[in-house]
């Protein structure tokens, strides 16, 4: 199974730079989406359905916001929009597909992680988020295998990001957000989870977004912020990972990761 994410920076712009025409060469069996940027009168109407890969989508209130989608080549035997926390289900976090088959239950999942960079408010937004999604992410684990693909706004480690020196005190690479990553990782925790690119690639500079200030891009200044997040079972059959930076879709870049296995 080719599993994509891919943040867009708006549904819309990315389109207008090719995103989906490289899409259908990818043959791709899931694709997770995050900041959409639009409502359901574009998204259903223009980007329902690519190639083979039929669309599902947990949109923002606010117009112009956040909205994740989550497209599959496979029809789920459940679809789950959103955590169930009005305060984050407002803002359009999380799609969750299920193909669940006798003998085994397996969810992909999309999720968009708030962004602290604008402020203390949103920092404070973004702590309550992953005080809330930690123990959904426990619960979940305990009854099925999953594959969750995100934006989760946080580097974890120093090789993570370029100029860790000079960004230990901003959003994305405080202390407490590393530590919760950490946690999540860690069995002894609750956690547990596996960060399936690691687990391929352990070289520097393997970045997924770029600011738009400088020559960030060019000059590879970047963050590793997009993850596969997965359950050690379904980590395990991970066999190969690709960072994708011959087109120019968003200030992401869309990271794939085949897996031995099919839906």
């Amino acid at each position: 199974m080719r599993f994509i994410t891919a943040n867009l920076n708006g549904i819309r712009s990315a389109s207008s730079k090719g995103f989906f025409e490289w899409l259908e060469r990818q043959q791709a069996d899931a694709v997770g989406v995050q900041e959409l940027k639009a409502q359901a009168d574009v998204v259903e109407d223009k980007f329902r359905r690519c190639d083979r890969l039929d669309g599902h989508f947990h949109y923002a209130e606010k117009k112009g916001y956040s909205g994740v989608g989550l497209y599959t080549k496979e029809a789920p035997s459940d679809v789950i929009t959103g955590l169930g926390i009005a305060e984050f289900d407002s803002e359009g976090r999380w799609i969750e597909k299920r193909f669940d088959k006798p003998g085994r239950k397996l969810s992909l999942i999309s999720v968009y992680f708030p962004s602290g960079t604008s402020g203390e408010e949103r920092q404070a937004v973004k702590y309550r988020f992953l005080d809330a999604v930690f123990p959904h992410l426990q619960a979940l684990k305990a009854e099925r295998e999953f594959i969750l693909v995100a934006d989760v706004n946080i580097a974890h480690k120093e090789i993570d990001l370029k100029n860790w020196r000079g960004n230990q005190k901003n959003s994305g690479f405080l202390p407490e957000e590393r530590a919760w990553l950490t946690r999540l990782f860690d069995a002894t925790t609750g956690g547990g989870l596996v960060d399936v690119f690691r687990t391929l690639n352990d070289k520097p500079e393997q970045y997924t977004w770029w600011s738009n200030r400088g020559a960030a891009r060019a000059n590879n200044v970047g963050w590793r912020l997009d993850y596969h997040l997965a359950t050690p079972g379904v980590a395990a059959l991970a066999r190969s990972e690709a960072i994708y930076t011959g087109q120019l879709f968003s200030d992401h870049a869309p990271l794939t990761i085949d897996y031995d296995f099919t839906l």
